[in-house]
């Protein structure tokens, strides 16, 4: 039997504390996703360490998300919104539905890495943010695919690319920001998690557990539904991805001044 306890709150960190204090014996896990590793620096003061008190168990998927922006807006691409940007710095805006959050620094990413300047516009959620960007009164947005899908596909928002590496199958004339932005990713992704310094034996149990689940054809068909993509990784595959999301974060977190809500 498996008891599912939600402990919101802090941006994960109170359900991330309760793990990394329970014992490493295989009964108290973590199902976490990209806040562990942005909160390695958006929070100057965490009551863990998001590498040294934790066990990566196994990644569960990935999720990207799509940049999309109200129809009215005369740039017809990706790279005549970057020129449009660049003519005209400060004037276009970009919804930011939770200050510190995946799709906000996917936004600071692509700031940086586009060099433009577009404002932010920060919402009390991704509701509100997304009503305004649908009613023209902010120009731009990052949302997750399975957000955003259904207002492209009917024109109600106009998709500029795709923040994963390759293009989706749902969207295969869609370009990958990336090749427009060299190097550009950012995807959220949810993974598992056990205290520190578990027996090897129930990493290596609880990992293929989690890897048999993804094989299962109707878990892969409710991810994909849900716009993730299965993404099973062994626990050094994990750790390492972890440590270097952390570092892919960091300059992010810095350069947008982003500080806990």
């Amino acid at each position: 039997m498996i008891l599912v306890e939600n402990r919101p709150g802090a941006g994960g960190n109170i359900a991330a504390e309760a793990v990394a204090r329970s014992a490493p014996d295989g009964h108290t896990l973590l199902v976490s996703f990209t806040s562990h590793t942005i909160n390695a620096s958006l929070y100057p003061k965490l009551p863990f360490d998001p590498v040294a008190d934790f066990t990566p168990i196994a990644m569960i998927s990935t999720v990207p998300s799509l940049l999309v922006g109200n129809p009215q807006l005369p740039a017809q691409n990706l790279k005549e919104l970057i020129a449009l940007a660049k003519a005209k710095p400060g004037a276009l805006t970009i919804a930011i539905g939770g200050i510190g959050s995946s799709l906000h620094l996917a936004g600071d990413r692509f700031k940086m890495m586009a060099d433009v300047n577009i404002v932010n516009v920060p919402y009390k959620g991704t509701a509100p943010a997304l009503t305004d960007v649908l009613g023209g009164q902010v120009d731009l947005m990052f949302v997750s695919l399975v957000t955003g899908t259904a207002q492209v596909r009917t024109g109600n928002l106009r998709a500029y690319g795709v923040t994963s590496a390759a293009r989706q199958p749902s969207f295969p004339d869609l370009p990958a920001i990336g090749e427009i932005v060299p190097g550009f990713e950012s995807q959220a992704w949810f993974g598992v998690f056990g205290p520190a310094k578990p027996p090897d034996a129930i990493v290596g149990k609880l990992n293929k557990a989690v890897v048999n689940a993804l094989e299962d054809p109707r878990m892969r068909e409710q991810l994909l539904r849900e716009g993730a993509n299965p993404a099973a990784l062994t626990p050094a595959e994990f750790a390492t991805f972890v440590r270097e999301d952390i570092e892919r974060w960091a300059p992010v977190v810095r350069s947008s001044g982003a500080t806990p809500e």
